[in-house]
């Protein structure tokens, strides 16, 4: 995947529900419900990467004499 891809959330998570809403759908064949599985499950490992690095971001802003101090990572 390129960088552009890898970088934004809210396209992955759509694509993740494309995939999940096909998936459900039961109108695709084993061979190609595996890789949309597979693509999947790398599209989750994404999201949870960005989740993680956000949840860090958010934990380093510290509220310091009525002013909000952003630490660098």
């Amino acid at each position: 995947m390129s960088k552009e891809k890898t970088n934004n959330f809210e396209s992955n998570l759509k694509k993740l529900e494309l995939i999940v809403d096909k998936l459900e759908s039961g109108e695709i064949g084993l061979e190609e419900s595996v890789k949309l599985y597979e693509e999947g499950m790398k599209i989750k490992k994404i999201c949870d990467d960005k989740l993680q690095d956000i949840e860090m971001q958010i934990k380093k802003i510290k509220i310091e004499n009525n002013k909000i101090i952003k630490e660098d990572l």
